[in-house]
Formats: C-alpha cells, structure tokens, sequence
C-alpha cells in the first residue's frame, strides 16, 4: 500500500477564510442578516454550502444560492493567490519520498480547480475528491476514505492536513493521523476535534518531527 499525504483546500492549502466570509456578509447584508467573521467561524466554517443555505434560506433554492456564493467567491480569487508558506516544498518532500498526494474538500469542484490553478499547484496532485460528489460529505469520513481509496494509500502509514473540527472529525474517522493547521482555530480547538498535534503552516518547524515519523512508518 502507499504512503499518501492528504489536504483540506480551504484554510489548509490557501489562506481564503476572510474571501468566505465577505462573500457571506455581501450576500446576506440586504436581507438584513449580520454575517462577521466570529459569526462565519463558528458557525459556517468548513460546512457544506447546501446545509448552510438550507439553514440560512428555509424553503429557497439551497443549491442556486451555492452556486451564486460559490461564483462570487471565485470573483474574489482571481487567478493568483500565494501558497501557504512550505507547501510547495513539502509537495517536493513528498514526490521525492514516493508519496501520493490529494486534495479533499468540501469546496464544489470548480473551486476546487480555481484554487489549485490560482495557487499553481493544479499539477502537483494525484486527485481531488469534493465531499459534494460523495454520498456523504465531511464530517463523514467517506470523502477520506474515497481519497485513499483512489490513492490505493494506506491509512496508518499516510497523514492529513485540515483545518476545521469537521474535517478533522472526517480525517480522523477514516483512520488518518490528522495535523490540524492554525489558519483560524486554537491549537486547543484543533485538538478538541482530533487532532494530534497544530501547526502554524508548513514551514513550522514542529511539522518535522511528523514527517519523520511518516517517513520511519513508511520505511
């Protein structure tokens, strides 16, 4: 079986939390509805956008308006975004170990694209599932577990990279040793989830110690 690394999108490959939460704010401002970024973080963080808007738009078309929140958020993307710091030499780290790598999201799969595009990295992956297209999105483990699925990667031998206690709840369910990412929450918080350990970003030095476990498991 193969050694995978596997990432969240949102808040773990890109730093795009505040692009989230204006596009939330623009929307329901007129319908005289506060959004701020407390009001996102805790309650609209790392959901599903038809569970969102099914709770937020009772009797409305869930579906049109992720769409609509969805294309404006892209809008606000454009076509260049800076990575989060070490990423790309992590990716590095792992086309040299022999790692599989993916990305499991449940952002719809256009964002999915247009990030991975605007951060020039839409290459450096071997698949990307979206919670969306599985029968259960996160916190269901099963996005995960379609990740290593299509990996042919093992659990015990591979590691995660989330962001928020749903993703972390689905990472963890679905066997992964998960390293939580401080792009929003606490160290505390990530840990309250499920995490094993938090860090800052992948240039944290505390990521080493991770790794070099991975590598001694893959061995």
């Amino acid at each position: 079986m193969t050694t995978a690394l596997l990432f969240d999108l949102d808040g773990t490959l890109i730093d795009s939390d505040s692009l989230h939460a204006q596009v939330f704010a623009e929307l329901f401002e007129p319908r005289g509805v506060k959004i701020d970024f407390a009001y996102y973080r805790d309650k609209l963080h790392g959901r599903l956008n038809f569970d969102i808007f099914s709770d937020l738009c009772p009797g409305e078309d869930a579906k049109w308006w992720s769409d609509h929140k969805e294309a404006e958020y892209r809008k606000l993307l454009g076509t260049g975004h800076p990575n989060m710091p070490g990423t790309v030499e992590l990716l590095d780290l792992a086309d040299e170990m022999g790692w599989a790598k993916g990305v499991v999201t449940n952002a719809p799969r256009d964002n999915g694209e247009a990030v991975l595009a605007a951060l020039g990295i839409a290459d450096r992956f071997d698949t990307l599932v979206i919670g969306d297209e599985c029968v259960r999105g996160k916190p269901d483990p099963e996005p995960y577990l379609e990740g290593l699925r299509r990996l042919n990667a093992d659990a015990a031998v591979s590691l995660a990279f989330e962001d928020s206690p749903t993703g972390i709840r689905s990472a963890v369910g679905a066997g992964l040793k998960t390293i939580g990412i401080r792009s929003m929450l606490s160290d505390a918080a990530l840990r309250e989830a499920g995490a094993t350990a938090s860090v800052e970003d992948y240039a944290d030095p505390a990521l080493k110690h991770h790794i070099d476990q991975l590598k001694g498991l893959a061995a």
